[in-house]
């Protein structure tokens, strides 16, 4: 199923996320490799198959094999980190926050496109997992890099609007039987 086919098959009840999907895949505060990465990274932290399936095919069509190869790696590098560093942010114990982590991010520095866009797709993960030590982290260097707060609050409206959908479509796939 292609993203249109998916967007299109969302209920009556998703009605806001059926429009909400192809609003936020078309900002104009985002290039396309930002839109995109964003797009792929999201829906890889999102947790549905079928919506994964339909943003990567769409992706691979507007990153270049190392952007996409990124984004997939921002999604997975985010998917540790936020456990992590949630968990230190979370303890009150202080002593956890003075023990190395012993946790290999090497991606981070090697992922080969602009540092601005994989942090901007590390930001939008961690919005989505819920990890506020990530966000403010990862907020903090894409203001550093030059990105502005409308293309922050770009790439985290995406995180969103994935998220809620990938929900809708795991949750049809339950409620059909």
């Amino acid at each position: 199923m292609n993203l249109e086919q998916l967007r299109d098959s969302l209920p009556d009840y998703a009605k806001d996320m059926k429009l909400n999907l192809g609003n936020v895949l078309a900002q104009q505060e985002l290039n396309e490799q930002q839109l995109w990465g964003t797009a792929l990274a999201c829906a890889m932290a999102s947790g549905s198959p079928t919506l994964l399936a339909a943003i990567a095919a769409e992706a691979k069509t507007k990153l270049t094999p190392v952007a996409f190869t990124a984004a997939q790696s921002a999604a997975t590098v985010m998917g540790m980190n936020n456990i992590y560093y949630r968990f230190l942010h979370m303890v009150s114990d202080e002593k956890y926050k003075t023990i190395p982590a012993r946790l290999r991010m090497n991606v981070i520095r090697t992922h080969g496109v602009e540092h601005a866009d994989f942090e901007l797709w590390c930001l939008a993960v961690s919005a989505i997992n819920n990890c506020q030590a990530c966000v403010g982290s990862h907020e903090a260097v894409v203001k550093e890099k030059g990105l502005s707060q409308e293309q922050v609050v770009a790439a985290v409206r995406i995180a969103a609007v994935i998220h809620a959908v990938a929900g809708v479509v795991e949750t049809e796939k339950v409620v059909a039987g």
